[in-house]
């Protein structure tokens, strides 16, 4: 008897309507994997799937605001209701807010960007994991930023929680070592959407990453040749 081929593998893609969101979505079904669209407008989500002429029957909207516990469950809820299981999870959910000295920022875009960066982050890996863990495999990836190690001034916020962000993510893949699952960063200078460096390269944007070159390395850290790789931070800046 001819053994059953296994069923597609799963990516949830949070931040799916963003320009990295959709070159990681196209990426990953090309590659064969049915996609969960992660975001908080069903419509906008559906429009990047027509964008992308993506199979019907290969992805689903992912409706919730992954900064609260109830709406990161209700993304990895809606996923498995659809595929049953999520077996990569693509956390690229962010935000930025202009720089400010210490004394004078704003202690509410520090809650948000705390949100955006860091409890998504702990709500969507406390309600993947588990089922992760429990099937012995699974890949967790992140964006993080030159700025968690360069510091710089008046990047309080966004240094501090992207920071947070990292830190929760290597702790975590040191907590799921030898289970199958692993949990990578990438850190980048500027995630380069329009391509700037190749169309006007300048010494300002000769260390951005493009949207694809980013998701070439997701690519790479989910396949079985990457297991080995955990908790590693990457950085993809090194044309400076």
């Amino acid at each position: 008897m001819t053994a059953s081929p296994p069923p597609p593998r799963v990516a949830l893609i949070t931040g799916a309507t963003g320009a990295l969101g959709r070159a990681a979505a196209e990426a990953f079904a090309a590659d064969g994997y049915r996609v969960a669209l992660g975001g908080t407008n069903a419509d906008r989500l559906a429009e990047v799937a027509r964008d992308l002429d993506l199979d019907g029957d290969a992805w689903v909207a992912a409706v919730g605001d992954a900064t609260t516990s109830d709406g990161a469950r209700a993304i990895v809820r809606a996923t498995e209701d659809r595929f049953e299981r999520v077996d990569v999870l693509l956390h690229l959910v962010g935000g930025f807010v202009a720089g400010a000295p210490v004394a004078e920022l704003d202690p509410s875009d520090l809650e948000t960007m705390l949100g955006q960066h860091l409890w998504s982050t702990v709500h969507l890996t406390q309600a993947v994991v588990p089922g992760m863990v429990e099937r012995g495999a699974g890949r967790i990836l992140a964006v993080t930023s030159v700025t968690t190690v360069s510091m710089p001034a008046k990047a309080a916020i966004y240094a501090t929680t992207k920071v947070a962000q990292e830190t929760f993510l290597r702790v975590l893949a040191k907590e799921v070592a030898a289970s199958g699952v692993t949990v990578n960063v990438v850190a980048v200078r500027q995630i380069d959407e329009d391509h700037q460096r190749e169309r006007e390269p300048s010494p300002k944007n000769a260390a951005w990453t493009t949207p694809e070159e980013i998701v070439a390395t997701f690519r790479f850290l989910c396949s079985d040749a990457a297991a080995p790789i955990n908790g590693a931070r990457i950085p993809l800046d090194g044309r400076a």
